[in-house]
C-alpha cells in the first residue's frame, strides 16, 4: 500500500490499534504531548532515519504523505493528544490537517491548533531541491500567509507564531507588523513566536520586555543536548505564556536509530541506567519541567507515537541530565550542517 513504511508495524489508514490503546486508558502524558507535522508535510527534512520510516519514491508522494498524516492524526486523537502543530513552510502540512479536520468536523472544538508564518516552502516537492524554505519576517509576508493558513486549515488557528524569531529578525522593531499582530491577538488568536539558534534565551527575554506586547506564546528547542533556553522559558511560563517545546529528540540524535549509528553514547548510557529507551528519557526529561506546557512529538509512524507516550519522568538526577548539554553554538552548527533527506 502506498505510504506504508518498512517496519511501521501496522497498516496505514487503520486506527484500531490506537483505539484499543485509548480504550485501555490513554497515558496521562497525552495531555502534555502535541503532534508536530514538520516531518510528514513535505518529502525531505533533516531528521535521522527517514528512509526507514518513510521509504522512498512514491512512498513520499503527496497522496502517500497525506494518507500518513491522516493516519497519525487519527492515532493521536485516539491516544488523547489534543495539540497539533503545523506551519506554512511545512510543505502541505496545513492542507493535510485541514482535510483531516473536514473529514472529522466534530473534533475541531477539542483541539488546539498551532501554525506559523514567516517561512515559505519552496522545495517544489523535490528531494534534491537546492533550497527548501525561504524566510521573510515582513508585514507583507504576514498579510499573505495569514489568509493562506486559514484557507488551508479550513479554520482559524488557536495559536499563530512568527516562525524562527532570531536576533537578526526585524519583528520586534517593526511597529506596523507588531500592530497587525496586536489586531490578530485582539481577535482571539494567541500570538507568539518560535525560536532557533544559540540566542534563543535572549530573543525570548527581548520579547518579554516588549511594551504592549502582542505575544503570549513561545515554541523553543529544548532537549538534552541543547538546554540553554530553559531559564528564559521558565520566565515566559511565569508571565503566563504558553510554552511549547520542539525538537526534543534533536532531529533524531536522541533516538535509538541515532545511537545505533554511533551517536550520543553518553545519552544512551544514561537512558539505560534510567531503564527506558533514549527517546523515553528525552521526552520524559522535557515533560518533567513544570514550565513546559506542551512537548511536541515529531513521530512519523504510529508505532513511534505510541512509544513516545510510554516515556517516564527520569529517575536520574537533574545534574546527570545536565552533563549531556553541549555549548549552544556547537549544537546549532551541527544542526545547520545536516542534509535534507
Amino acid at each position: 500500500m502506498p505510504g506504508r513504511p518498512e517496519g511501521d508495524g501496522d497498516t496505514v489508514g487503520s486506527v484500531s490499534d490506537a483505539q484499543e490503546h485509548h480504550d485501555e486508558g490513554a497515558s496521562d502524558l497525552a495531555s502534555r504531548l502535541g503532534l508536530g507535522l514538520a516531518a510528514v508535510g513535505r518529502p525531505a527534512y533533516i531528521t535521522v532515519g527517514r528512509d526507514g520510516d518513510l521509504g522512498a519514491g512514491e512512498e513520499r508522494s503527496v497522496d502517500a504523505l497525506r494518507e500518513r498524516a491522516h493516519a497519525l492524526l487519527d492515532a493521536a486523537w485516539w491516544l488523547g493528544i489534543r495539540y497539533v502543530d503545523a506551519a506554512r513552510s511545512y510543505g502541505l502540512a496545513e492542507q493535510f490537517l485541514g482535510s483531516w479536520l473536514a473529514a472529522h468536523p466534530g473534533r475541531r472544538d477539542e483541539l488546539t491548533i498551532g501554525s506559523k508564518w514567516g517561512y515559505a516552502y519552496v522545495g517544489d516537492w523535490r528531494m534534491d531541491a537546492p533550497v527548501h524554505e525561504r524566510k521573510e519576517h515582513s508585514l507583507a509576508m504576514l498579510d499573505r500567509q495569514w489568509p493562506e493558513t486559514q484557507e488551508a486549515l479550513g479554520t482559524v488557528p488557536d495559536v499563530y507564531l512568527v516562525h524562527s524569531l532570531t536576533p537578526d529578525s526585524p519583528v520586534l522593531g517593526d511597529q506596523a507588523l507588531l500592530d497587525r499582530l496586536r489586531e490578530l491577538a485582539a481577535g482571539g488568536v494567541r500570538i507568539g513566536f518560535s525560536t532557533s539558534g544559540p540566542e534563543q534565551g535572549a530573543v525570548i527575554d527581548a520579547a518579554l520586555a516588549l511594551r504592549d506586547s502582542p505575544f503570549s506564546a513561545v515554541q523553543s528547542t529544548w532537549n538534552l543536548l541543547e538546554q540553554s533556553a530553559a531559564p528564559a522559558l521558565e520566565r515566559a511560563n511565569d508571565a503566563r505564556w504558553l510554552v511549547v517545546v520542539k525538537e526534543v529528540l534533536a532531529n533524531g540524535r536522541l533516538s535509538t536509530e541515532g545511537t545505533e549509528s554511533g551517536g550520543e553514547p553518553d545519552a544512551a548510557a544514561l537512558a539505560a541506567r534510567d531503564e527506558q529507551p533514549l527517546e523515553g528519557l528525552a521526552i520524559g526529561a522535557a515533560v518533567a519541567h513544570p514550565w513546559a506546557d506542551i512537548v511536541l512529538s515529531g513521530a512519523v509512524t504510529r508505532k513511534q507515537l505510541r512509544e513516545n507516550l510510554a516515556a517516564k519522568a527520569p529517575a536520574v538526577s537533574e545534574e546527570q541530565l545536565g552533563t549531556l548539554a553541549e555549548p549552544p553554538e556547537r549544537y546549532w552548527a551541527e544542526r545547520a550542517a545536516r542534509e535534507w533527506a
